[in-house]
């Protein structure tokens, strides 16, 4: 990842520093909450982190790491911008979409970000979605301190974001009180058991007429098929679920779980967008 930063003109180092070098950690107090229990999946090394998702080094490149991703899955365009309004482009529009049509065009007040990271999904959420208010959870108080602090330094926004540390498997929130869920890039990191929970918990937590959207790695991407067994064996060096992941049957555990009108589209050449409905 750090290659294809280089590479595409990303300042992964220089982004890095900047992080470790501010006031961020002066975050952590008012986000972190301390009676978390992890599950033991979450404790696991992630992404070459021995720490996984808990540290700051991981929250300080989870960004440029995010912008790699993106470039990576969209080589050919010209610019991180123009990769963006693909990858990120056509999830949101999957989103308003999918609620257009099975919602009724019902108002969008209330948008949970499940697995936030730094926030890069949620302000796009938020800037997809402005009259609404965003909430952003995440597991790893580091990855919220570093959302909390770059939301801070950026243009105000009519309805601030607001950051949870909290499981995605059981958050605590109110029931029926999110009119839109959305988990982004964060499934092919769980075991099967927390890909069931997250699910179920997603259903409890919006409104009949809700929507529920994931996005992530696509198990029918020709691309990630054709991947040599060498690179597809340092891949799952990094992500130690992946297999799980790709044997999930998503749409099943929708339907499982309630959801209906249930909608998968190939949203780039690597990742697919899952969509689905509470019904009223």
């Amino acid at each position: 990842m750090n290659s294809t930063a280089e590479k595409t003109n990303i300042p992964w180092r220089e982004m890095t520093r900047e992080i470790l070098e501010s006031e961020v950690y002066k975050e952590m107090d008012s986000i972190q909450n301390s009676s978390i229990v992890y599950p033991d999946y979450y404790l696991n090394p992630f992404h070459a982190y021995d720490e996984g998702n808990l540290s700051w080094l991981a929250a300080a490149e989870a960004e440029a790491a995010t912008m790699s991703m993106v470039r990576r899955a969209i080589p050919d365009a010209s610019s991180l911008d123009e990769a963006n309004q693909i990858v990120r482009g056509n999830w949101l529009n999957a989103i308003e979409q999918h609620h257009q049509q099975f919602s009724g065009n019902a108002m969008i007040e209330n948008i949970l970000d499940i697995g936030c990271s730094v926030g890069v999904s949620s302000r796009y959420l938020a800037n997809k979605f402005p009259s609404a208010k965003v909430t952003g959870l995440d597991l790893s108080p580091y990855f919220l301190a570093v959302a909390q602090f770059k939301e801070k330094k950026s243009t105000p926004r009519k309805n601030p974001i607001s950051w949870v540390h909290a499981n995605g498997e059981d958050t605590g929130l109110l029931a029926q009180s999110f009119d839109i869920v959305s988990i982004a890039y964060v499934l092919h990191e769980c075991p099967a058991r927390a890909i069931l929970n997250l699910v179920k918990e997603a259903f409890r937590l919006l409104r009949p007429g809700g929507t529920f959207a994931v996005t992530d790695n696509s198990p029918k991407s020709k691309i990630l098929q054709e991947l040599s067994p060498v690179l597809f064996t340092l891949m799952k060096s990094t992500e130690p679920f992946l297999d799980e992941y790709y044997l999930t049957d998503l749409e099943g555990k929708m339907r499982e779980a309630g959801f209906v009108n249930i909608r998968t589209i190939l949203t780039d050449p690597r990742h697919r967008t899952v969509t689905g409905t509470v019904p009223y």
